[in-house]
């Protein structure tokens, strides 16, 4: 079988950063936690794991030794309590996520009403919620009777949200009553590369393969968009999970990833499917 891989795949600067930064920690020290999966990916989770790194999901659970922040960032309340504790704190945040995190609490000090677009159960939201008051979080417009009449808004988005579903939020939030709007593009561009990238491809191939976490935000919105435009999309974690049987008369497949996807997971699932018979079952 034919394999095109996406121009712009896999794991992002954020990302590389946040896996160097863990790799490095745990070559030095023992007692390693990190609060939440550090990345969202579970083949790179569990091969820190085997280093050492063992992943928590509250403060609660660290008595000792040093904590990652992982890439989606933590609330300043967490980080609070973790001084309390007098552990010793890594930060690999996501220089971005960070950028949100100081443009919401900018917003606040400023007297606008922060609106958040994005999903609220991702760790990167949280993180921003806690960075401000009484933040708004608006996933799509099925949220927007949560903003508050007559105000002053300060919009901001989670990072790896495409610009399409963007654009669409600000205009429907601009329709609802307000005092004052003002929107900051808080867009991640290597988000967005991959996205477009994504795009492209899928349009050229038999059946298309998006890798990576199935909680992963970014992973999730190139599997999306591939899907509205090649319906023969497939979003797997790895190649076990692939069922061969969809390759059945497929002639060129393409494969992307998200930006938490690690090479070695692409180079597999790449090498498996350039072999595998595609002929009649």
């Amino acid at each position: 079988m034919k394999v095109i891989v996406a121009e712009k795949c896999g794991f992002c600067p954020g990302v590389r950063n946040a896996i160097s930064i863990a790799e490095k920690i745990l070559a030095q020290k023992n007692d390693v936690y990190s609060l939440g999966p550090i990345i969202h990916n579970k083949d790179m989770v569990r091969r820190l794991a085997k280093t050492g790194l063992k992943t928590v999901d509250s403060v609660k659970e660290i008595r000792s030794g040093t904590v990652l922040i992982r890439s989606h960032g933590a609330a300043p309340e967490q980080i609070a309590k973790l001084k309390k504790k007098e552990l010793n704190i890594v930060d690999a945040t996501c220089v971005l996520v960070k950028r949100v995190q100081q443009i919401a609490r900018e917003l606040d000090r400023d007297g606008y009403k922060v609106v958040v677009i994005g999903d609220e159960n991702h760790p990167e939201i949280q993180a921003v919620v806690g960075c401000a008051g009484d933040v708004v979080v608006v996933a799509d417009e099925s949220d927007l009777h949560k903003l508050p009449k007559n105000s002053r808004l300060g919009v901001v988005c989670q990072t790896t949200q495409n610009p399409e579903h963007f654009s669409k939020m600000l205009c429907a939030i601009g329709r609802q009553g307000f005092s004052e709007l003002k929107v900051i593009n808080t867009l991640c561009k290597e988000a967005i590369k991959r996205q477009e990238s994504a795009v492209e491809l899928c349009k050229q191939v038999d059946i298309m393969f998006v890798l990576g976490g199935l909680e992963s935000a970014n992973t999730c919105r190139l599997a999306e968009l591939c899907k509205k435009y090649n319906s023969q999309t497939f979003h797997l974690q790895n190649w076990n999970e692939l069922n061969t049987i969809v390759l059945s008369g497929k002639n060129i497949a393409g494969v992307t990833a998200g930006a938490s996807t690690p090479e070695w997971i692409i180079a597999e699932f790449v090498e498996n499917l350039e072999t595998a018979n595609t002929g009649s079952r």
